[in-house]
């Protein structure tokens, strides 16, 4: 019941977030907006999903029921949550799964961006480490963070280069 209750709180906000993105990306390019070379977007596009999909499964495996790990998981997935949809208000249509910078875009300064420089990242990293703990995902887990954290980081430089205008 609980990876089952999991996969429906994982994947419906990821849809809705999809299409929240989809409709920013079109308002973006129509302003002009460039995507830079070598992003990672195609691989974070197949290992978030995947990354959320195998923990579950382990879950499934180990037939977790409730108990503090799952409230702890739920307790730190919900905080994670409301740290991106933070992140994702304050952008507004500026926010993307893909990196999207319109002419003359600078770093936001405003919401969350106020005290950390990639509070989407620190929650997408969050949702993982909550998913994880809540599926007593001890074996994938670990694994499925460390890749998406990488893949974040090399995502993290590629924004940082675009906002400041660097050639790619």
């Amino acid at each position: 019941m609980i990876p089952a209750a999991a996969f429906l709180l994982v994947f419906l906000p990821m849809l809705l977030e999809a299409r929240v993105s989809t409709a920013h990306e079109r308002v973006l390019r129509a302003a002009g907006a460039r995507e830079p070379r070598g992003d990672v977007y195609v691989l974070m596009q197949a290992i978030y999903p995947a990354s959320f999909a195998v923990m579950i499964a382990e879950g499934l495996i180990r037939r977790v029921t409730y108990d503090a790990l799952v409230a702890a998981g739920a307790v730190v997935y919900v905080l994670a949550k409301g740290l991106k949809y933070w992140a994702i208000v304050t952008l507004g249509p500026r926010w993307t799964f893909r990196v999207l910078v319109p002419p003359g875009s600078v770093s936001s300064v405003q919401g969350p961006y106020r005290w950390l420089r990639h509070p989407n990242y620190i929650a997408v990293a969050g949702e993982l480490a909550g998913t994880g703990l809540a599926m007593h995902a001890w074996y994938t887990a670990g694994p499925a963070i460390l890749l998406f954290v990488g893949l974040m980081m090399r995502r993290v430089a590629i924004e940082e280069r675009a906002l400041a205008g660097l050639p790619e």
